[in-house]
């Protein structure tokens, strides 16, 4: 890519740059999937922020928008830390927590994902962490197991709505050349994990009852650790929440803008995150309104350029159609595309929650087969496991990159990985067996969801993004349901649901191998 001080030194310079752009996106899509006006136009704004560069601006939202990955792995880890002690005081399934969790969750994917398609990123963005924290503090005084999983599904409206608009609004933003961050974002995730698990530790281990299963009364009074926690985390939801909406400015995606026919604040959202950057920007309207420069005619029917009031009003009711969900299915190759990820999501869906929400809970109970099943060094082991993760998010934005590896490759293998660790750990016989193969585990699932979390959103064009978005995240949440359904009549005190969790995950891996799209060195549409 050529340098912003190159690139706008000279007008052979920028045209060369936009076809280079246009040649990389074009590989991308090899068929008709995409309209070319929007492909066209979506190359203009491609070009427009590669010649801003990655900036101040950009850098800040990296910041903003881990908080969604922050909140998306640290709530279902919470309801797993506070697992054991609300059973030992309501004495009910616990499943039932993880049931009314995950229902929440796939309600806020659908709903915000498809919401940001429809009346934009920015208040979706917004409002998520807001609705997350005041409902979690809300959950720290539940009388009852009803009232607490009522308001962990509520709480969860919020969690689900993060990485589908999140993800959009970063990789909608940043330059191509630096796409690999949103890969990277995931080490927020992985901080996620680490944050709750430290402050759990020493609030769980030293204010709840003595034993880790419930063999007699546990009256509140003696098990607040839990509730202290879910108060702590419910007002660290509340200051992110003030830092996104009070402290950062989030512009509308120009992307977005374009493809509700609104080019004009579209290029002034551009000119703003230029000024923001220190930087300035040769973007204009004209550009946008002749598409032609990049091969599409101009001889185009009027309501494809209309941006009268009667257009938008028009475009705004049709987004209400099942028009997103069919362009995701426009072709055979994108159809097919889709249709993998959902199947890859849906299977981690139901893995993901069925061993590791539960984990908590079953290596206190095999630390207790092994002697040491005190809450102090279950909640030890948790805090470990966590800081395995960070690395491990980190080295999948330098494992997309390789070549013949790319973001397929690096999600098939730690998939892979993810399994075969997990069913290793079955074979452990000491606790310090068992906490090294689910230390394995950890580093590579980090790997995994960072590759997942990214690919998804890199292959579904920006005007169809956040549908397809809550798609995948639906049917993740959706089979994410089934695992505390499951749990309810399995023992989970067994190995059963931990093998059932590993071949899922081998079977997503080998499914993702068939992905037909590799975005790794190309500018997302």
């Amino acid at each position: 890519m050529s340098s912003p001080e190159r690139k706008g030194s000279s007008g052979s310079a920028n045209k060369s740059e936009k076809n280079h752009v246009a040649a990389e996106t074009e590989n991308i899509y090899t068929d008709d999937a995409i309209d070319p006006i929007y492909q066209a136009k979506a190359r203009i704004l491609n070009d427009a922020l590669q010649e801003i560069g990655m900036g101040k601006y950009q850098w800040f939202l990296f910041v903003v928008a881990g908080f969604g990955w922050f909140s998306d792995n640290l709530w279902p880890i919470v309801t797993g830390l506070i697992l054991s002690p609300v059973i030992n005081e309501f004495a009910f399934k616990g499943p039932y927590l993880k049931l009314g969790q995950n229902i929440g969750l796939l309600v806020g994917a659908a709903f915000w994902g498809l919401g940001s398609d429809v009346w934009g990123r920015r208040w979706s963005f917004n409002i998520t962490l807001g609705l997350t924290g005041v409902f979690a503090l809300a959950a720290g005084g539940s009388p009852n197991y009803i009232a607490l999983c009522s308001l962990a599904a509520v709480w969860s409206i919020g969690v689900g709505g993060n990485l589908p608009v999140d993800s959009a609004v970063f990789l909608e933003f940043v330059p191509a050349s630096h796409q690999y961050l949103l890969v990277v974002l995931s080490i927020w995730w992985a901080f996620g994990q680490l944050i709750g698990s430290l402050i759990a530790w020493p609030l769980i281990a030293n204010f709840s009852c003595p034993t880790t299963i419930p063999e007699g009364p546990c009256p509140r009074s003696s098990n607040m650790g839990w509730r202290y926690f879910l108060f702590t985390m419910g007002g660290l939801m509340l200051f992110l929440f003030f830092i996104r909406f009070f402290l950062f400015n989030l512009y509308e995606s120009p992307k977005y803008l374009m493809g509700r026919g609104r080019e004009q604040e579209a290029v002034e959202v551009v000119h703003k995150v230029a000024a923001y950057n220190g930087k300035t920007s040769n973007l204009s309207l004209h550009d946008l309104e002749r598409p032609g420069a990049y091969g599409v005619h101009d001889d185009l029917p009027e309501e494809l350029h209309d941006t009268s009031a009667i257009a938008a009003i028009r475009r705004q009711l049709s987004k209400f159609s099942g028009e997103h969900i069919r362009a995701l299915f426009a072709t055979r190759k994108l159809a097919w595309s889709t249709s993998l990820l959902i199947v890859i999501w849906a299977l981690i869906g139901l893995a993901f929650p069925l061993y590791n929400s539960f984990v908590t809970y079953y290596l206190a109970t095999r630390g207790a087969e092994f002697g040491d099943g005190s809450v102090y060094i279950t909640y030890r082991n948790q805090v470990i496991l966590s800081v395995i993760g960070v690395p491990g998010a980190l080295l999948a934005g330098w494992m997309v990159e390789l070549p013949y590896l790319g973001s397929r490759g690096t999600l098939s293998i730690s998939t892979v990985l993810t399994g075969v660790f997990i069913l290793a750990s079955t074979t452990s016989r000491t606790s310090n067996a068992l906490l090294g193969w689910n230390c394995a585990y950890s580093f590579v699932s980090n790997i995994m969801y960072g590759v997942l979390y990214a690919l998804s959103p890199e292959v579904f064009p920006t005007k169809d993004r956040g549908t397809g978005n809550a798609l995948v995240a639906a049917a993740n949440r959706i089979f994410g349901i089934m695992a505390p359904i499951i749990a309810l009549y399995a023992n989970l005190t067994t190995s059963v649901p931990i093998f059932i969790a590993g071949a899922i995950f081998l079977v997503a891996g080998f499914i993702a191998l068939l992905l037909p799209f590799e975005p790794r060195g190309k500018a997302s549409l």
